[in-house]
């Protein structure tokens, strides 16, 4: 009978978008509150729905107006995404475990990765796909689910690849930042997948165009604290970046 409850409890919130515990209670008349948080629980866990205050609400409604779909965002800024790439290409080490993140960026930085010896683990189908026809690298990529709006895999089935992998330096982007927010994603498997690579990652590159600056997205996967180095197309503006070199984070 549980197992029903909250596959109804799903349903309903994954129709609705967005449902209180009270309307759940009226529902289920004969359940009490606490058993309802309990399922709501549960099904946070499976990566079902998030949990707000007061109730809770389906991944598709939090995401489907988050970002910009792939397609579009590979138009925008691209001149600063290349400039981005070429100063992070020199950062890459040979015969390193490098985590390359989804994203347009990162494509970018795909497309002009040299044929050395690199063990290359990403996120991104497309990614793997730009790094197929070189000989030298070694190129792994996560399973999980399919975000067809920025081409990317995440999901319970990529948490339990990465536990088996190591990670020396990853390459990361994030949708937006804020130093009050950190840096943040619209999608929320996407951002545990993102904190547990950064979790693992002997040294962390993030990779961000100053269009991102000021922008705080739902769910934040890291704080500037962790990460070790920042890396944009042109200078932060001042008092920004006095507070981001303040945490020892070196920007280039």
């Amino acid at each position: 009978m549980s197992e029903e409850r909250r596959a109804m409890i799903n349903k309903t919130i994954q129709k609705k978008g967005e449902v209180k515990i009270k309307e759940l209670q009226e529902m289920f008349p004969e359940i009490s509150s606490m058993t309802i948080r309990r399922d709501l629980d549960q099904l946070e866990e499976k990566g079902e729905i998030v949990r707000v205050w007061g109730g809770a609400k389906s991944i598709d409604y939090i995401t489907d107006s988050r970002e910009e779909d792939y397609q579009t965002r590979e138009t925008e800024n691209v001149e600063a995404k290349i400039k981005i790439a070429r100063k992070a290409v020199k950062l890459l080490e040979e015969r390193r475990s490098i985590y390359l993140d989804s994203g347009t960026t990162l494509m970018c930085l795909a497309e002009i990765i040299p044929d050395h010896d690199y063990s290359i683990l990403t996120s991104g189908p497309n990614i793997a796909l730009e790094l197929v026809d070189k000989n030298q690298p070694s190129i792994s990529i996560l399973g999980g689910q399919l975000n067809k709006n920025n081409i990317s895999l995440s999901g319970a089935n990529s948490l339990k690849v990465l536990d088996t992998i190591n990670v020396d330096i990853a390459f990361m982007a994030p949708s937006g930042f804020s130093m009050s927010g950190g840096f943040t994603s619209g999608h929320y498997n996407e951002c545990e997948l993102k904190s547990r690579v950064i979790e693992k990652a002997r040294r962390v590159i993030m990779l961000m165009d100053l269009s991102k600056l000021d922008k705080d997205m739902p769910f934040t996967f890291a704080e500037i604290e962790d990460i070790d180095l920042l890396v944009s197309e042109d200078d932060f503006p001042p008092e920004l970046k006095e507070q981001i070199t303040s945490k020892g984070v070196k920007i280039i």
